[in-house]
């Protein structure tokens, strides 16, 4: 069963994601989570729902969305942190960020993302992997690591501001364990200390050209699971379906978290993909497609079948 969870959006709380100008109190984002909690319940009964990892770590959000009826659609809220290259807090905190989270809801509290840029120097990121693994182990369900590769320059990070934001902006393009070219960091060597415990989150781009590769990395470090994206705006592109169905297909050795986010600029009220939809059932039903293709015992099935058999 390679789909073990399904993730509602990502970072909702942070505006590179979520427009806070339009949705300042965040009620369009509550509507639509609880759509797609209900949509993945109803075509997948018994899967984790996980609603999107909060960046910044804010007990706040955890509160408004429990008020606003989103934490009676999930099964597990998500945490991202960054101490070393983003947040306004110091690693060793860790353990009482997750405190922070654990009182004020009792579900199960996950972290999606958390990693070092080596945008200083490789030994900070190999010192914080350590580090990070020592205080996360056995204090979280799942501990995702951002991330397997180096983010290619060529391509554009996922930001609101780009350029913009200065070194803030670069360090998104240093934090993989292998370089773009494939070589290893420093890091890379500790990361087979710390699996199968500690999974990995990567993000794959549309067609993107390390998937192969990067599943044999990911076999040889023991990883046993993983957090990827199925994009609701790639959905719209060209030969869509025959990319997720390769993506799915190769990832299957492991226990996959898929999150679904990101508007497609048609289906927004802004024409960005930070935009709430227009129609927040659009994307409940992007959920319940997805599972129905990819869900619990399905992606075997589909690969069986492709191969001929």
């Amino acid at each position: 069963m390679p789909v073990e969870a399904a993730m509602i959006w990502n970072e909702p709380n942070n505006k590179s994601h979520w427009d806070p100008e339009i949705d300042p109190d965040w009620s369009r984002f509550a509507l639509m989570a609880r759509l797609a909690g209900e949509a993945i319940a109803a075509e997948a009964p018994g899967l984790p729902r996980v609603l999107g990892g909060m960046s910044p770590i804010d007990p706040g959000f955890v509160l408004n969305m429990a008020r606003q009826g989103v934490l009676d659609r999930v099964d597990a809220v998500a945490v991202h942190g960054f101490p070393l290259d983003w947040n306004l807090w110091q690693i060793h905190e860790w353990p009482a960020k997750l405190d922070e989270i654990r009182a004020v809801t009792d579900k199960p509290v996950w972290v999606s993302e958390v990693g070092v840029s080596t945008f200083g120097a490789e030994e900070v990121q190999e010192w914080g992997l350590q580090r990070t693994a020592e205080l996360l182990i056995g204090r979280a369900p799942r501990i995702h690591w951002y991330s397997l590769y180096d983010l290619p320059r060529a391509w554009p990070a996922t930001t609101r501001h780009k350029e913009a934001e200065g070194s803030s902006y670069y360090r998104h393009f240093a934090m993989g364990l292998l370089r773009e070219d494939g070589s290893p960091k420093l890091a890379l060597k500790r990361f087979y200390d710390v699996t199968p415990e500690i999974g990995l989150c990567q993000w794959f781009h549309f067609e993107d050209h390390r998937l192969d590769d990067a599943v044999r990395w990911m076999k040889k470090l023991g990883v046993a699971y993983l957090r990827t994206g199925l994009s609701w705006a790639d959905w719209y592109r060209p030969n869509a379906a025959a990319w997720f169905d390769r993506l799915m297909r190769a990832l299957e050795p492991f226990d996959v978290t898929v999150t679904f986010c990101f508007t497609p600029e048609h289906k927004g009220i802004a024409p960005h993909h930070t935009s709430p939809p227009e129609e927040p059932e659009a994307f409940a039903e992007f959920c319940a497609e997805m599972l129905r293709r990819y869900g619990p015992g399905r992606t075997a099935r589909r690969a069986f079948a492709a191969a001929g058999a």
